[in-house]
């Protein structure tokens, strides 16, 4: 109940601008969550979307834009990364398999994303239960390979920057380590699909699909803190150890360098530290604060989320709210392949060569050291 003053203002305001708005206002009810769905559709919705409205039909068309978007530079940088590293003999390295796997596994993410596009277009749970299965499978399987993927690749490089001498990885380790991150995925993926444990569920304004955070069964609340542990918490701390142990390695070393230019009485043993360019454990850090970022802003909104939908206040998800953490995921598809690939001298070099239209100017390790070569051997003893 308003009070008396701002009932009379609001009463006042109503008579001088009424006609004015009259065109713009609707006394209909508005639409509910869920209406006009049946059968196993209905059964498959939780119960907390029920009490909320559809959203307009304009967020459901942003959605999808933002959507369309994030599918064509996901796959387009994706589906580059595969092709130039599946046909390069020279970039098929033990290490660079783990790069190959992570892109596939973002290509998998965006290849469901026409479901949600479609759903978003027909405003609701359209592609119902088995769209719903299917979506929810495949980004499950991305979500669970991409966390375990890149603690692998940072174990990688853990390995091979603390322990130059023997520390690189066999293809045989890490086509073994692969199988592993595939073996470690597979039954997160498939007990709530078959419902044995868990299950997938729409969400948000039912146009996307994930595993159920919000029934309150011991069963389930069980399955997301399990979920949440094994496939979240597990890689990050991996990640985060192995890159933090890098830095470590890497400023360890800087300052041993830094020691013994002292003894030696020089400003430092580094040839291009005169010029200006930036330090190796600077670059070193960044990279790793870079890599540990990602993970973080993609997957943190999923994990927050499932544990307040499992054991918080369940309000403070709206429809609107629980959009936000499938975004962040979808754009760091988009990223990975700047990060982890476009990066890599050797695949610019490559793209150059294969696309040269792109405008790539990366010069060639051959050409560069042939003319170093040259000009050594030129110079006056």
């Amino acid at each position: 109940m308003l009070p008396p003053a701002v009932m009379d203002n609001h009463t006042e305001n109503d008579y001088k601008y009424g006609a004015y708005f009259a065109p713009y206002r609707s006394d209909e009810p508005k639409e509910m969550l869920g209406t006009g769905l049946t059968g196993a559709d209905l059964a498959a919705i939780p119960e907390h979307w029920f009490a909320y409205p559809a959203p307009p039909a304009s967020a459901h068309t942003a959605l999808a834009l933002v959507y369309v978007f994030f599918t064509a530079a996901a796959l387009i940088g994706n589906g580059l990364v595969i092709f130039i590293f599946s046909t390069t003999k020279s970039l098929r390295t033990p290490s660079n398999l783990l790069v190959l796997q992570l892109a596939v596994l973002d290509f998998i993410m965006m290849l469901k994303a026409p479901i949600f596009i479609y759903n978003s277009i027909k405003r609701g749970f359209a592609t119902g239960v088995i769209g719903c299965k299917i979506f929810a499978f495949m980004g499950s399987i991305m979500w669970i390979g991409a966390g375990l993927t890149n603690a692998c690749i940072a174990y990688d490089r853990h390995s091979t920057i603390t322990r130059p001498l023997d520390g690189r990885l066999s293809r045989g380790k890490v086509l073994l380590m692969m199988v592993c991150v595939w073996i470690y995925t597979a039954p997160w993926a498939t007990l709530p699909l078959l419902q044995i444990w868990g299950r997938f569920v729409p969400e948000g304004f039912l146009t996307s699909c994930t595993f159920d955070y919000l029934t309150e069964t011991f069963d389930n609340k069980l399955f997301v803190a399990c979920m949440f542990v094994c496939v979240y918490i597990f890689p990050m701390l991996a990640i985060m150890y192995f890159y933090s142990g890098i830095v470590k390695q890497v400023f360890a070393h800087e300052a041993a360098l830094r020691e013994q230019a002292k003894k030696m009485n020089v400003d430092s043993l580094r040839s291009n530290q005169a010029s200006g360019a930036e330090s190796a454990e600077i670059r070193i850090a960044k990279a790793a604060l870079t890599v540990c970022f990602l993970y973080v802003a993609s997957w943190t909104p999923y994990g927050v989320m499932s544990l307040i939908g499992a054991f918080g206040d369940q309000t403070l998800l709206t429809p609107a709210v629980t959009m936000i953490p499938a975004l962040a995921c979808k754009g760091v598809a988009c990223i990975d392949p700047w990060v982890y690939a476009i990066s890599h001298p050797k695949y610019r070099q490559e793209l150059q060569r294969r696309m040269p239209w792109l405008q790539i100017d990366e010069p060639d390790d051959n050409v560069s050291n042939t003319t170093n070569n040259t000009a050594n051997s030129a110079a006056p003893a």
